[in-house]
């Protein structure tokens, strides 16, 4: 089989119907492709909504598994088990908020194939609006954190700029096209990252192995980003991202790096808590959360946290 499509939802049932729309309007002719949904313990009606959609569906040329788990769990741990189950040489990888536009997997599959030494090749992702997103990275270091504490990140370390094909660090994985093989012989995702940075450790990786990763600009795919509107849940989520940024950097830098790049991450967000006391639309109290976490990233709760508490209640239920 050429192509899965593997698409990870949590509580995202209207998101999760528009990617699958989007999947089956931008399918590449020719291409013998599966669709692989894994719900991860979703309380909205998603695995209804699914299902329905399969049957609705049936002319998409593609074949559809909905996978129901009972425990929600990671997104390192859900993509790594779609890898797994996956028939295909490649794995689009898919957040149920990502809709592909017309030929972005078409250019993404194009490129992995024209280049037998890249493993990864990610989308250029679009806001609501379509204006283009930051979405490929040089690898975290001490250098990337001091080009951010010197506010010359999106200079020095944004790599999704540019028309045309190019190797990067990293890519974002909510529109990302992997290469099975190379992901399996890598040990998939490293499951010790709830979410946020896992596909940052997998294509470092992969580039230690001698893979490449590719951002292919000509690959469009709108990212809704479901952002917490409300301060708690915004706070674990906040709590999670530096989480997963430290454990990269204590994985694949030394302590005492890791330690920099903590004091370096809170500097930034400071001055923008400052200036978001006069800016209209921005909120001081987050970036002041996310410099608290981005210094002391095992302190609080993070959605680990809300995970679990989410599953130990629905056992209740269940007992009950």
């Amino acid at each position: 089989m050429d192509l899965s499509y593997c698409v990870v939802n949590t509580n995202g049932r209207q998101h999760l119907l528009t990617c699958l729309n989007a999947i089956a309007a931008t399918h590449p002719d020719g291409v013998e492709a599966e669709i692989l949904v894994l719900d991860n313990a979703s309380n909205d009606g998603s695995g209804e909504a699914v299902r329905g959609w399969i049957e609705a569906a049936m002319g998409v040329g593609a074949q559809v598994r909905l996978i129901e788990l009972e425990r929600r769990t990671g997104k390192a741990a859900n993509d790594s088990r779609l890898l797994r189950e996956a028939r295909g040489d490649f794995c689009l990888l898919l957040n149920e908020d990502s809709e592909p536009l017309s030929g972005a997997t078409a250019a993404v599959l194009e490129a992995l194939r024209g280049d037998p030494g890249a493993a990864v090749a990610g989308a250029l992702l679009l806001d609501p609006a379509g204006r283009p997103q930051p979405c490929a990275w040089r690898l975290p270091s001490l250098g990337t954190a001091l080009a951010g504490a010197l506010f010359l990140h999106r200079r020095l370390v944004v790599e999704s700029g540019g028309s045309q094909i190019a190797e990067v660090g990293w890519v974002q994985s909510a529109a990302m096209l992997v290469r099975r093989q190379a992901a399996a012989e890598a040990g998939f995702f490293d499951e010790e990252f709830f979410v946020y940075s896992d596909e940052t450790d997998l294509c470092k990786r992969l580039r230690d192995a001698g893979w490449r990763v590719l951002h292919v600009p000509g690959a469009e795919a709108v990212h809704h980003e479901q952002l917490a509107s409300d301060l708690a849940s915004a706070r674990r989520r906040i709590v999670e991202f530096h989480r997963g940024r430290d454990r990269y950097m204590r994985k694949h830098h030394s302590a005492a790096t890791a330690a920099i790049v903590r004091v370096l991450s809170a500097w930034t967000y400071l001055p923008r808590a400052l200036a978001a006391l006069a800016l209209p639309r921005h909120d001081a109290r987050r970036y002041l959360m996310h410099a608290a976490a981005a210094l002391r990233p095992s302190a609080g709760e993070g959605l680990r946290e809300a995970a679990d508490a989410y599953n130990r209640s629905s056992s209740r239920v269940a007992a009950s």
